[in-house]
Order: C-alpha cells, then structure tokens, then sequence
C-alpha cells in the first residue's frame, strides 16, 4: 500500500499539471481552485505518509542485478526534504496565481506554465523519496528537463539565453554526479543510501585517492545546482524567470536538491569516516567558504532586486554545504536546520521582491526608495525576512548559524573554525545589502527629494508610488504566513533542531 501511496504523490502533480490541455474551464478561478486543489491535495497525502515514519526500501522496477533497481524509501533525511517541499509548494501555487495575472494573459501559455510548475512539485519530491542513488539521479536528472521550460516562461532573448546556460551547466554537473554513480557500483556494497556509507574498504585498498578525487567529482557536479564556484553564474541569470519560478529555484526545488544530493553522497554512500581529514575535504571545504564571501559580496554591489537575491542564494546554500564539509553528525544538523530555514526565509524575501515588481513596476533597488509608505504590509515582511538573513537572534536565521558555527568549533577542525570567521564577514555583508534596502524604501534620503523635485519640474521621475499599494490575499497570506513562521522557529526551534539530530545520528 505505501508503495503505491508514495508512487501518488510523485505522479499526481504530473498528471493532474497534464490534464490542464484538456479540461476546458469557463472561468480562471475554476482553473486555479483545480490547481490549488490537487497540489494542496497532494501535500496532505504527503504529509500522512511522513507521519506514518519510516519505510523499508521498496523496490519498483529491477534493472540488472541486485545494486541496479528504481526504488523508494522514506527516512529521515527524506522527511526533511519532502516535509519542506510540501509545506512551501501549495503557499507558491497560491502566490503564483496574482502574479501570473500580471505576467500575462496568454490561456495555452498559462497553462504550459503550471504543467510544469506542478510537475517540478512531483519530481523534487521524487528526489527526497529515492532509495537509492540511482533513483535519485534519474529524479534529478528529470528535474533539469521540466525547469528549463519554467526558466524560459517568457521567450524573451534573455531568458532563452538563461535556460540555455542553466541547462548546460545542469547537464556538465549530472556527467561528473554519473562518474561518481559508476563508482558507487563498482566499490561500493549496494546503491541503497546507508548511514554511515556503502564502500568496500577491502576492494577499494590502494585505490583510496582515486576515490576521494571521484567524491570531488561528484560534490562539484551535484554542486552545480547548489551554485557553488566556479559554477553558479546561471543562478543569478535565471532571475529572469517569473517570481514564483525564481523563488521555487533558489529556495526549494532546484538549488536545495542539489544541496540535498551532496548530503547523500557524503553521508549516505561515501561516508563520512571515509571523507573526514583527507584532502578532498580541506579543499572542499576551502572552495565552500570561498563561495560564502564571494556570493555576499557580489549581493553587495549588485543593484538588481533579482539578482542580488540570487547572489544571496549563492552564498546561504554554501552555508549549507560547509554543514556538510564538517563531516559531523552536528554539521550535518546544522546543514539541516539551514537547508530548511534558509527556504522560508529565502522564499519570502523573494516573494516580497515579486510584490514590489507587480505592484510597483520595480525591478532596481533604487526604484524602491519611499516606496515602504505605499507598501507597508510587503516591506514589514521584506524586513523580518532582511533580519533572519542577517541571524539576528529571535528569527530562524541565527538558529541555523549558530548550530553550523557550533559545529565547526566542536569538529577540531582548523579550517572549519577559519569558516566561522567567513559566516561573520557574510553576517555583516548580508546586514549591508539587505537593511540597504530596507532603509532606502523607510528612509529614502536625498535622492529621492530631488528626484520628486524633478517630477514637479516636468522630468520623468524614476520612481513614481502615488498609485503604488500593497497586493490582494493571495500574495499577502503567504508572506505573512512566512514572516510568523521565522519568529516562531527563531523562539522554539529545540524540536526542529531535535529531530535534525536524530536525522544526523542515523536513528531516523
């Protein structure tokens, strides 16, 4: 039974996303209540299923041999992913729909948008629910294939150009992921995920290198969707992509299932005892806390709503990798707590961005000065999610750093500790290029005087919010709903963090 109920909530958001091209709705609203309908629908099967605990390995399909076979199982890890995809998706399903509004009025386009959109729900879960690495690739590989078209929603020249540069680094990265795969095959006892690791020690002997130079191979290809340098400049490109898109890539769906993927090879097939004190996780964990100062400081310097989020993005997800590069139990509860976390907070400041550019018509940071008297309800959530990036203490943000920062102090580890020194500079890098956007719209200064002064002088104004308002429930609900949920895990976070270290110390 529970094989069939886990095969529905991979396959229900595909197939209900296909049926959109052949049901005729007389009204959009029965065509969104169909939308919101099967993939909220879908979250509570998810959710029953999660709470029904874990699951033994279910083998659907054999390939050749005992290793090679498409199987599910749901762990700990996978109630952590899945659990995270089910909540956010139905909350992104509602936003889209005001948003879509105004992105364009095209039926067949709507309707190729949310088939993908929804199949991209089916097939992330898909990823958290596989039993083995060869599962998992394929459902990663699938990923790539339904987003390209999402990245590409609005044909314009640059989001072509976009999908096509997502597309090919995502295929670069699957290779190195497949070397890696083959590997596993050849040394390791099975491909099923195992805490601890699944090599052959014996058969692996001399050839320890070797595999460590192939577990580099593999973290950098699933590194690809996780936009880790040198291999993150389709990230921030494919911002060009409608909101609930972007905000799906950089805070659940693509940018996590890669983060997600490294987790399993490191701790799941590799093994940690293997990894720990070898090169390969020095120079790792040297590339990871580059990515940390990089993605902040070119955030800073960038004046592109979109895309200095996505620059965010780059260096939060590498938080999460440095998690992981610890090779602790409590590294892999902090990479946990920030994977989850990091995707309310991520989520919501992406969503406020969709806002203002909807509502607003603003796409620069500039373009946003004074603009928090016409929005307040936007810019108090905007500014709740500015604060949980920083890690201020109350807001989940600082949660999930202080356990990463804990763990490197309690993993002896020299370098890791030289880390934490890299969290701080990106505390105070996240603190200048969110809170200046804050400020700017409460408090626009002189700028904006004189460019109001231009306006009465008869010359266009860069930024006129006389007709500027907040929007309508739908994407308000969401915010809201995501601003309470940082404040909540930020003054009780002890059953979260609980349960990530139960995850981490392989008793879940």
């Amino acid at each position: 039974m529970t094989k069939w109920v886990m095969l529905t909530v991979i396959l229900l958001p595909v197939i209900c996303g296909i049926l959109l091209h052949f049901i005729k709705f007389q009204d959009k609203r029965y065509k969104h209540l169909y939308i919101f309908g099967y993939v909220l629908v879908n979250t509570v099967i998810v959710y029953l299923l999660l709470l029904s605990g874990n699951t033994e390995i279910i083998r659907i399909i054999n390939f050749a041999g005992e290793k090679l076979n498409f199987s599910l199982k749901i762990d700990g890890m996978s109630m952590v992913f899945a659990g995270l995809v089910a909540a956010l998706w139905p909350l992104a399903t509602l936003y889209s729909f005001p948003y879509m509004e105004h992105e364009h009025n095209s039926r067949v386009h709507d309707n190729m948008f949310y088939s993908f959109y929804t199949a991209t729900y089916g097939v992330t879960l898909g990823i958290a629910m596989s039993g083995n690495m060869l599962t998992m690739y394929c459902f990663y590989e699938l990923l790539t294939l339904v987003t390209v078209p999402l990245v590409m929603q609005t044909l314009t020249r640059e989001a072509v150009i976009a999908s096509r540069k997502y597309f090919y680094y995502s295929l670069g990265g699957a290779a190195f992921a497949f070397i890696g795969l083959i590997f596993l095959i050849i040394y390791g006892d099975s491909l099923e995920f195992t805490y601890g690791g699944v090599l052959n020690l014996a058969q692996i002997g001399t050839k320890k290198d070797l595999l460590l130079f192939i577990y580099v191979l593999a973290f950098m290809g699933f590194g690809v969707k996780a936009a880790i340098c040198p291999f993150n400049s389709w990230l921030p490109q494919a911002g060009v992509a409608p909101t609930p898109v972007t905000a799906l890539l950089h805070a659940v769906a693509v940018v996590k299932a890669g983060a997600f993927a490294i987790m399993r090879l490191t701790y799941y097939s590799f093994g940690m005892d293997f990894l720990r004190g070898t090169w390969a996780q020095y120079l790792l964990m040297g590339i990871v806390i580059f990515t940390i100062v990089y993605g902040c400081s070119m955030a800073v310097k960038e004046t592109h709503i979109k895309r200095r989020l996505a620059y965010s993005t780059i260096s939060n997800l590498s938080y999460i990798l440095f998690g992981v590069v610890i090779m602790t139990p409590m590294g892999l509860v902090g990479a946990l707590c920030h994977m989850v976390f990091h995707g309310i907070m991520k989520i919501c400041s992406f969503f406020c961005a969709g806002a203002m550019m909807t509502q607003a018509h603003a796409v620069y940071v500039y373009e946003l000065d004074g603009m928090a008297k016409k929005m307040p309800k936007v810019f108090a959530v905007f500014t709740v999610s500015a604060l949980a990036l920083m890690g201020v203490p109350g807001l989940c943000g600082f949660v999930s750093k202080w356990n990463l920062a804990k763990a490197a102090f309690l993993s002896g580890n020299l370098l890791a500790v030289v880390g934490v020194g890299g969290l701080l500079l990106s505390a105070l890098l996240t603190a200048i290029y969110m809170l200046t956007i804050v400020i700017r719209a409460y408090v626009p200064g002189s700028d904006f005087e004189k460019s109001v002064q231009a306006k009465q002088g008869g010359f266009t104004q860069y930024n006129d919010t006389k007709r500027v308002t907040d929007p309508d429930w739908r994407m308000l609900f969401p915010l809201i709903l995501f601003a309470v949920a940082m404040f909540v895990i930020g003054v009780y976070s002890e059953p979260f963090v609980a349960f990530f270290t139960q995850v981490a110390e392989g008793l879940l």
